[in-house]
Parts: structure tokens; sequence; C-alpha cells
């Protein structure tokens, strides 16, 4: 089993969340810590296809399996 993720959620009032559900959430998993480290600050990067004054407004937060 993977132990280190990326918890994936919506700011509170994103008009996504309309679409998704105000408690919408995912989850990426990784088997180590260096490569959900590396998967998290790439995910922090604008995407190159969003325009110059867009951004995502995804929230991020490094979690841990016990």
């Amino acid at each position: 089993m993977k132990r280190y993720g990326i918890k994936i959620t919506l700011p509170p009032g994103d008009t996504l969340a309309t679409l998704l559900g105000e408690h919408w959430e995912s989850h990426r998993w990784y088997d180590t810590e260096a490569d959900r480290d590396h998967a998290f600050e790439q995910m922090l990067e604008r995407p190159p296809y969003y325009r110059r004054d867009e951004n995502p407004t995804q929230v991020l937060v490094k979690v841990e399996r016990d």
C-alpha cells in the first residue's frame, strides 16, 4: 500500500464546487516521500494551458497513512 499522498480539495465558495459538491476531495498516492514531494511541487505550478490571469484554485495538502 502506498503511504505518502496529496489530498486535493477546493477552497470554500469555489465555483467548481457547484458541480463537484462542497465536500469534494481526491487523493494521489506515492510509494516514497520523495516521489510525493516532487509531485506536490509540480502540482503547485500553474498548468501551461491556463491563461496568464488564471490560476488553479485547488488546495493541496501532504498526507501520510499510518
